[in-house]
């Protein structure tokens, strides 16, 4: 893949490797820039070339510490429209403070909607991201959203790799669509866990719909935070008489005790993508072999050479 024209692609501290992945599908070099902080923490950021009318490309997702690389984020889209860039694209591959899209109880934010405002207000002209917590929140931008999946990746790994008797498992009502989906490409059976969630970041499985006995299970999912629904999820399908237990998700969170946790449950293996960079903790589990990390570097690439090329990202969906 070959991008012909004045394009250029940056990034910030939050995943350089991925930057330079995408860099390499594309056959381009990754932007110089200065992207190192003051001695008191501020993020000190320059650009080191002329981006004067340049397509400019930021990769930066906003993965913990979220505050950290949202600000960083902010500050580099200021810079290149300050440097007459002629359009800047926001690649957010995770998009940090999703799950905050409504006000689903009395005097909360809504801090996706926020966040929306703040790249929308640093001047970004469209923004890129891969499976959104919440569909909704494109509707928070005023400026194009190009929402990509993650799911024609993670189903080819599978398509590579089949598993006889397959039941995809949504973790819970909400992602039984994305659940749906999975079990019609992979030809597989589909199953749903009911979930009630009696506080933040703490869930209680309840039961098990469909049938899992003696099958092998894939509980499908956007991201893994703090590993407490995928085991729980996994102990349901496990006292229900699944075969064997796999995960896919897109966006590898995993904070606090999630790799501790998960390491311990009925799951056998995880798949993941690059969106986020795998924390420290969790690349023991890849030396094991209980995580595969997938890359959607070639999607984005994809993505970023048809808003380049002005051509349509359907194509990418399939």
């Amino acid at each position: 893949m070959s991008v012909n024209g004045n394009i250029k692609i940056f990034t910030g501290n939050a995943h350089p490797e991925l930057a330079k992945e995408i860099c390499e599908h594309l056959s381009c070099d990754l932007g110089i820039a200065n992207t190192s902080r003051f001695s008191d923490g501020e993020f000190n950021f320059s650009i080191g070339e002329n981006v004067r009318g340049a397509d400019v490309f930021i990769i930066q997702p906003t993965c913990p510490p979220t505050d950290t690389h949202l600000m960083e984020l902010l500050i580099m889209i200021d810079a290149f429209i300050r440097a007459s860039a002629e359009r800047v694209t926001a690649v957010i591959p995770y998009f940090g403070y999703a799950r905050s899209d409504k006000k689903d109880k009395p005097r909360v934010p809504i801090s996706a909607k926020l966040v929306a405002n703040l790249i929308t207000t640093a001047g970004a002209h469209r923004v890129m991201t891969i499976d959104l917590h919440a569909a909704q929140i494109q509707g928070f931008f005023d400026i194009p959203v190009d929402h990509l999946f993650a799911a024609p990746v993670i189903i080819k790994y599978f398509q590579e790799n089949p598993l006889e008797d397959l039941v995809v498992v949504a973790p819970d009502t909400g992602g039984a669509e994305r659940a749906r989906a999975y079990a019609k490409r992979l030809n597989a059976g589909l199953a749903l866990v009911d979930k009630r969630r009696e506080k933040a970041n703490v869930a209680e499985v309840m039961n098990v719909v469909g049938d899992v006995k003696g099958k092998n299970c894939l509980i499908v999912d956007d991201m893994c935070d703090t590993g407490g629904t995928l085991s729980k999820v996994a102990e349901a399908l496990y006292n229900n008489g699944a075969k064997s237990i796999r995960a896919c998700f897109t966006h590898a969170v995993l904070s606090g005790n999630a790799v501790e946790t998960l390491s311990k449950s009925h799951i056998e293996k995880i798949i993941v993508t690059n969106t986020i960079p795998l924390r420290d903790s969790a690349k023991k589990l890849a030396e094991e072999g209980r995580i595969e990390v997938l890359s959607v570097a070639k999607l984005l690439a994809r993505g970023i050479k048809s808003i380049h090329d002005e051509t349509s990202v359907s194509s990418l969906f399939i």
